[in-house]
């Protein structure tokens, strides 16, 4: 479970203008994310959800490492990827109607994640199309490498 380390909600800003993820939003845009953000410290050899666990928030490294596991059905990938600071993880919140983690992300050392309240995050998209046509261009090339890397072994 997170320790309970919720700092300012702009904490998060100087993360999400280093992510990839976000680098096709606009300075104002990356602030309105971070205004739906808190900033959450795990020790390590905690898992930050599990399969089966309910999506709720979409989550972005500040620090630490953090094994991703995707699993379906009864396959799980062998290893898992390492995520890094900068990298995104728990995708599910942003997909509508998918009320279910398909992965486990645990940490490997202590971590830093910058928490994305995934309905709040939604709700923004909608409300400004640009940036959630940035996002979604953003998630489905994530996707498309995580089903790849599945799919390889």
């Amino acid at each position: 479970m997170a320790i309970a380390a919720h700092r300012s909600a702009n904490a998060g800003t100087g993360v999400l203008d280093q992510a990839r993820f976000f680098s096709g939003l606009a300075p104002a845009q990356r602030v309105r994310v971070a205004e739906i953000s808190a900033l959450r410290v795990f020790p390590q050899d905690t898992r930050i959800y599990v399969v089966g666990d309910p999506v709720d928030d979409f989550y972005v490294l500040a620090d630490g490492n953090v094994r991703f596991t995707l699993g379906l059905g009864k396959r799980e990938t062998s290893a898992g990827e390492i995520i890094r600071r900068g990298d995104v993880f728990g995708w599910a919140a942003l997909v509508e109607g998918h009320s279910r983690r398909i992965a486990t992300a645990y940490c490997l050392t202590p971590c830093e994640v910058v928490a994305i309240s995934g309905a709040r995050l939604l709700d923004l998209m909608e409300r400004d199309h640009s940036l959630g046509y940035a996002l979604m261009k953003q998630l489905a090339a994530l996707l498309t490498s995580e089903l790849v890397a599945f799919a390889a072994g």
